[in-house]
């Protein structure tokens, strides 16, 4: 007989089971080594991306500053996006980026991009504030707005400080007006059964509290400060547009146009693009950006976060096989 015999007290089954061990603990070692590999990649990727970063930052900051200094130009500053405090849109910034472009003695205007669908009154104010100031302190540089996709509320509201307002035909201007909202949510918690318990000194002092029922004095109260800071809003664009606007009862009501439109209401004085408006208008064709921008070690964290997060994305995609996708 064979070697697995029973007299050789020897189980073929059991030896097939050990061989079949082996072979598993040998496939989970190749898997293990794939996967250190892997890793030892990915941190060899985000090292070489951070001197990478590091240095092209750098180099842009420094490459901006100096050109910009160095001959006669249209000083360019970005407003992107919803205006808040805690946006890159927001006044702080915007407010350094005018003053210093205001401040270079080689720009010959500067011209304020737009394209913001609008956001905080207080932050609009701000900047509205601080451009009617620097046109007081610099009586021989101008401001051109100029709005791109969008120039809604406060948006509007900045560039009615500049001397001239530029926008698209197919632009969108306007929304003169001023909305809060909010949700009211106790009809809901009356058919749960839920019963919400405010502390309050002061009668008026939760009148926002979407928990609470809404009172008629309260509502009164509340649409009195909405008319104030629209009434606000009208007089700035008045001070700031004058005889140019066109006398009609839809102007501030809250309606947006197009730039064609705006153009027939006296909202904005032109179409034409950035980079027009430049050639033509202040008739300086070298453009310099001074936005104020992240530092590169800002720039280099917050890429590093995205980095990161992509990077143990794939190696979870590797390990389960599964499909990840972040956006």
């Amino acid at each position: 007989m064979g070697w697995f015999s029973r007299d050789n007290n020897i189980d073929p089954d059991n030896q097939h089971r050990d061989w079949q061990l082996v072979a598993s603990i040998a496939q989970e070692s190749l898997k293990e080594q794939k996967r250190s590999r892997r890793w030892g990649i990915f941190f060899k990727l985000l090292a070489f991306a951070y001197v990478l970063v590091i240095i092209v930052g750098v180099s842009q900051q420094s490459s901006v500053t100096t050109q910009g200094a160095s001959e006669p130009h249209t000083a360019l500053v970005y407003l992107d996006g919803a205006i808040s405090a805690d946006q890159p849109a927001n006044a702080d910034d915007v407010v350094y980026s005018l003053r210093s472009a205001f401040e270079n003695k080689l720009s010959k205007a500067v011209l304020l991009t737009i394209n913001s669908p609008g956001g905080s009154p207080v932050q609009a104010g701000y900047v509205y504030d601080e451009i009617v100031r620097l046109r007081s302190k610099y009586p021989d540089k101008k401001i051109y707005a100029v709005i791109r996709e969008l120039g809604a509320s406060a948006a509007y509201y900045i560039a009615a400080a500049t001397d001239e307002i530029y926008a698209d035909k197919s632009s969108l201007v306007g929304s003169i007006g001023v909305t809060a909202s909010g949700f009211g949510f106790v009809g809901l918690m009356e058919k749960l059964g839920v019963e919400r318990r405010t502390y309050a000194a002061g009668e008026h002092k939760g009148f926002l509290d979407p928990f609470l029922p809404q009172r008629d004095d309260e509502s009164e109260l509340w649409k009195e400060v909405l008319d104030s800071t629209h009434q606000q809003f009208i007089r700035a664009v008045k001070a700031g547009r004058g005889d140019r606007l066109v006398d009609n009862d839809k102007l501030f009501t809250g309606l947006i146009w197009n730039g064609e439109q705006a153009l027939d209401f006296g909202l904005i004085d032109g179409l034409g693009s950035p980079g027009y408006v430049a050639r033509e208008v202040i008739q300086a064709e070298e453009i310099y950006d001074y936005t104020l921008r992240p530092t590169p070690l800002e720039e280099f964290a917050e890429r590093f976060a995205v980095s990161v997060g992509k990077g143990i994305g794939y190696v979870v995609n590797a390990t389960f096989n599964k499909p990840i996708e972040l956006r």
